[in-house]
Parts: structure tokens; sequence; C-alpha cells
């Protein structure tokens, strides 16, 4: 079997320095649309979007953690010891953000990666690759990417904890929307994501779609987006936690429909294409907030 299950999770950390500043971040932003909110009479300079684009406003988006330096977590831990796979069977099955404080608009730090777990799904194995990092002043978050890896599983081993989260039996408390930009996926990869399936239709059919699709992370982080400027008043310090399951593909030129539902310090969020007939985009999707 190419995973070596105990390998890779007795393997010893890998470390990297990291850094980023408020070019980094204002990139990151107008990956997600930031200053383009079609709601808004004049939304590239309307306040509520420059925070997020304007340096001397500026906030980050607890996300950005996902693409600070690069995004080296998840590329350093398909390559730990115990892991030998074909890319082409790998798929971004989900992922969890930690805050331990809000995130510097200019930042160097040490970002220390490792697989926290593997889990035989049957058909599959699940590699959970953890990332920690921290500078000066103490750790700033914690990211666990769920990578799926078709064909790995069966070996009998543990099969995880189950994740899903169950949406309330209700309407939702707010819906939104969020058109993707035709040239969004051209954009959000500068931040560092080069796979050609999101921008080149020659790599797109041969891994199965008409046409590139746009970056799971960047969905991901449109909808934080979303919820922080509908229900934490554009508040990204209120942000404690935020974790998803990749449950479909989004093409530019397509829609988002937002569904949150909110109480008890966390927002549960559902997340579909508006003109697939609510095609399922994100699920499991939570924000725990304070």
């Amino acid at each position: 079997m190419p995973i070596d299950a105990a390998q890779a999770v007795a393997a010893d950390p890998r470390s990297a320095e990291i850094a980023w500043d408020h070019k980094d971040v204002q990139l990151y932003h107008l990956g997600l649309g930031a200053g383009s909110f079609q709601g808004k009479p004049h939304p590239a300079t309307d306040p509520d979007e420059l925070r997020y684009t304007l340096e001397s406003k500026l906030h980050v988006l607890p996300s950005f953690a996902t693409v600070a330096g690069g995004g080296t977590g998840v590329v350093g831990g398909l390559s730990a010891p115990g892991i030998d796979v074909n890319l082409a069977a790998v798929l971004h099955g989900g992922q969890t953000i930690t805050l331990h404080r809000p995130l510097p608009v200019q930042g160097r730090a040490v970002t220390t990666s490792r697989v926290a777990a593997v889990y035989d799904k049957g058909k599959a194995a699940v590699l959970v690759l953890r990332s920690e990092t921290a500078d000066d002043d103490g750790p700033l978050w914690t990211s666990d990417a769920r990578i799926f890896v078709r064909g790995e599983g069966g070996w009998g081993g543990d099969r995880g904890p189950s994740e899903r989260v169950e949406l309330p039996d209700r309407a939702p408390d707010r819906t939104v929307e969020r058109a993707v930009r035709e040239d969004q996926a051209l954009l959000y990869r500068l931040s560092g994501d080069w796979n050609p399936l999101h921008a080149d239709p020659e790599f797109a059919k041969l891994a199965g779609f008409d046409r590139p699709i746009l970056h799971g992370l960047c969905s991901y982080g449109m909808t934080l987006k979303a919820v922080v400027d509908t229900v934490l008043g554009g508040d990204v310090a209120r942000v404690r936690s935020y974790r998803t399951r990749f449950a479909g593909v989004v093409f530019p030129g397509e829609t988002l429909r937002i569904r949150m539902w909110t109480g008890d310090g966390r927002v549960q969020v559902s997340v579909t294409v508006v003109e697939r007939d609510d095609a399922p985009v994100l699920a499991d999707t939570l924000v725990a907030h304070s």
C-alpha cells in the first residue's frame, strides 16, 4: 500500500518559515470578490469593502491562513514519510481553521506540519494534514486539511469520526447570493494555488470537466466573508473557527447561494449553486464566533 499510516503519523513534523504583507492580504481578498459585491451601489469604494482592499483600513479575513506563505502545509504533508500517492487521485475533502488570535496584516511566522491522522474509508484513504503556525508572540492558527486519496483505502484501519452537521429544520435566518466572476479563478490562483485545473481548459477536460473550475478554497473564503459581513457586523476578530466539507464544484460565472442559521455562538451554513438547481458546494459548514 502506498500509504503507510503508522509511518506517516509517527514522522517528525516539518517546519518552514513564512511571511506575508498587506499586498498578499489584499490580493487574497480581491480573489474572493472583495470590492465587487453587486448589491452595493459603489462596491469598490464602499466602506464595508475597503476594509478588505485598502491598506490603511485593512482587516485580515481568517481564511487567509489557508494561503499565507503560499499554503505550503498541504504540499508538505503529501510528501511526508509513508505517503506515496498519485496526485491525480487526490481531492481536498474538507478544511478547518482554528484561530488563536486575529491575524496581523503583516507577519513572519513558522508553520509546523505533520500528518495528524490517516483514516480508512474503504474506497479511499483520508489524510488529516495539520499545520500549526506561530510567530514571536505565540500561536496564530491551526489548520486541518482533510485530503481524500481515491483507491487507497481498504486496509482495515480506523474510519475516523463523523463530522456531519445537521442543519436546523427551519428556514435559514439569512440567505445571500454572491456572483463568481468569470476571471475569479485566474485572480485567486495568484495567491499560490497554480493548479492548471482552475485556468487551462484543455487540462480541465483531461480531469473530466467541461471547463476550468473554481478553487474549493475560494468558495470557502467567499463563504466566510459573507458570514462575517452578514452576521458578524464585518468584525473578522469575532471568528474563532471555521470548518467545511467540499461537496461539489463551482464554475466561474455561476452564483453561490449561501444560507445561514445562527445561534449559540455559531453559524451553520449551506452553500449551493443557483444556476444548477442548488447543487451542493459546501456542506457540514460551521463558523464558531464570539
